[in-house]
């Protein structure tokens, strides 16, 4: 008796569904994806023109040097942390929030220091809040 033999099928691995998955699984990820396009942007912070006001009222000025220091009308601070900031806003103020509060800094003073003292402001309740500005100087750019 002669038997045949049986062709036998090579064993392996479908891997068709894996490749599927894996595309759907690029896509995906493709578009859920949001792209964000760093770029560094060259700002030319504006400058201010218009009347100066002849009569100032009564108000609280802090100055800010480019070291971050600050003075309140004038007067030196012993230190640039907040709580000093508040008392000796407090003690110049007076309580009373309605009189302007005009905030000059040096163009070279860091953004933190200007922020805090507007925090500082607005946590004791000022509501005329101003930032000082140099008038334009007539130099071509």
């Amino acid at each position: 008796m002669q038997f045949r033999r049986q062709k036998r099928e090579e064993d392996g691995i479908n891997i068709t569904p894996l490749i599927d998955v894996v595309f759907l699984l690029l896509i995906f990820f493709m578009v859920s994806t949001t792209f964000t396009k760093e770029t560094h942007l060259k700002i030319a912070l504006p400058e201010a023109v218009g009347d100066v006001q002849q009569e100032v009222p009564e108000s609280v000025e802090v100055l800010i040097d480019a070291q971050g220091n600050y003075a309140v009308n004038g007067q030196a601070l012993a230190n640039n942390q907040a709580v000093t900031l508040m008392t000796a806003i407090q003690e110049v103020g007076g309580g009373d929030t309605k009189q302007p509060f005009i905030i000059t800094a040096d163009a070279n003073s860091s953004h933190r220091s200007v922020v805090t003292a507007m925090d500082v402001a607005g946590q004791l309740g000022y509501i005329n809040l101003s930032i000082t500005t140099k008038n334009p100087t007539n130099s071509p750019e």
